[in-house]
């Protein structure tokens, strides 16, 4: 079988080796730099027809180890799939009604793994989202406090106001935005493994009186125009297509006329919200998101009709390839230790995804944007400048 799959792939010329526990191999192409060692022989039939989610299951149900790079295998990967199945996409899924309890759990899945496996990886403030990067040179850690301070900047935070976080993380954007600029902070967030760190960290930088953060639904918020500024970083992926105008309101609710409010988010690269082909989007849905949904831009800006005014959108696509392929590297330099933290079947799922979504940000197959709105006063009026000059004084 080894010989005929060879055969029908040798055209292809492809830095890639196939090998069997035998010891019998085939190279596809000259210096191979990466290495499929097939250790279930029933798999050779499937690499006629290599989709990119095959070819991930197969790898972390242990079918198959891969050796060389991660990017390298990545790269290689997406272009055996696309030789043999072209640059097709799939077909928009049907919406998903997402309730508290399928999102609590979709949560719990992904961000309770182990935060000392995602420390591993991330910088030392624990920022799970885009980094910004002002030079080639810049590093994680710093790419993570400048994102943090564009986010500030670009909602005017003032000494003294109330900002609400959506989807507060491991408290990183809190505890700058309280510490830097002044303001008080409630934040919230459905992972119990996120805030139990997030609470110690706030504590131990003596920011107790500024930041509170909670084990909270965003459709639990109470009352009504509360907060001064409202940003939501990572969050609006796990909301739905089908509870996105529910969402917005609730934003809208939740802040005072002239209030900014900051969605940074991954956005599709189809009107429809398909995911990117050949499988790769299936994969990350049913191994690392579940039940994850990217809104078009288009989409997303759609906020107006809550009562919003766009003000601002900037896209940080390849600010996302950069910052996952420090995340990717990162953990491949600590994969003994991750090892101890998480079982092998998602250190294989977290390896492909950091450097598989690094390739896929790269090649533009999803973008990322940042959307600034305004909630007009009752005159019409914003309460903004008339123009950007004073966020980059």
């Amino acid at each position: 079988m080894l010989v005929q799959l060879s055969t029908s792939l040798s055209s292809l010329k492809l830095p890639l080796r196939i090998s069997l526990a035998n010891g019998v191999s085939y190279d596809l192409g000259p210096d191979p730099k990466v290495i499929l060692e097939i250790q279930d022989p029933s798999l050779l039939q499937e690499l006629s027809s290599p989709t990119l989610d095959k070819l991930g299951e197969a790898f972390i149900q242990q079918r198959m180890n891969i050796h060389g790079a991660i990017m390298d295998v990545i790269a290689v990967a997406d272009h055996l799939s696309k030789c043999l199945l072209g640059d097709t996409s799939e077909n928009a899924r049907p919406r998903t009604a997402h309730d508290k309890q399928m999102d609590a759990e979709a949560i719990a899945y992904h961000y309770d793994l182990s935060n000392d496996f995602y420390a591993l990886w991330l910088d030392p403030e624990m920022v799970y989202s885009c980094g910004y990067f002002h030079t080639d040179t810049d590093s994680l850690a710093r790419a993570q406090i400048q994102k943090l301070d564009h986010l500030c900047r670009k909602l005017r935070l003032e000494a003294g106001e109330r900002l609400l976080d959506v989807g507060c993380g491991w408290g990183g954007l809190a505890r700058h935005a309280a510490r830097e600029y002044g303001v008080s902070v409630y934040g919230i967030t459905l992972s119990q493994a996120q805030l139990s760190l997030a609470r110690e960290r706030v504590a131990v930088q003596g920011l107790s009186k500024q930041v509170q953060l909670e084990l909270q639904d965003y459709r639990d918020l109470k009352g009504r125009e509360q907060f001064d500024k409202v940003v939501s970083v990572g969050m609006f992926e796990h909301v739905g297509h089908a509870n996105l105008d529910r969402y917005f309101a609730i934003l809208h609710e939740q802040v005072k006329p002239g209030g900014l409010v900051m969605n940074h988010g991954i956005t599709a690269k189809y009107t429809d919200g398909r995911q990117v082909g050949r499988g790769a989007g299936k994969f990350i849905g049913r191994y690392v998101f579940p039940h994850g949904e990217l809104p078009h831009l288009s989409v997303a800006i759609s906020m107006s009709e809550q009562g919003f005014e766009v003000v601002d959108v900037e896209s940080l696509r390849l600010h996302y390839a950069r910052t996952l392929e420090y995340w990717s590297a990162n953990l491949e330099a600590h994969l003994e230790k991750a090892s101890q933290y998480v079982d092998d079947r998602a250190l294989r799922i977290w390896r492909i995804y950091l450097a598989g979504c690094a390739y896929g940000f790269a090649k533009n197959w999803m973008n990322i944007h940042q959307i600034l709105a305004v909630k007009p006063f009752e005159s019409g009026h914003l309460g903004l400048p008339w123009t950007r000059a004073d966020l980059y004084r």
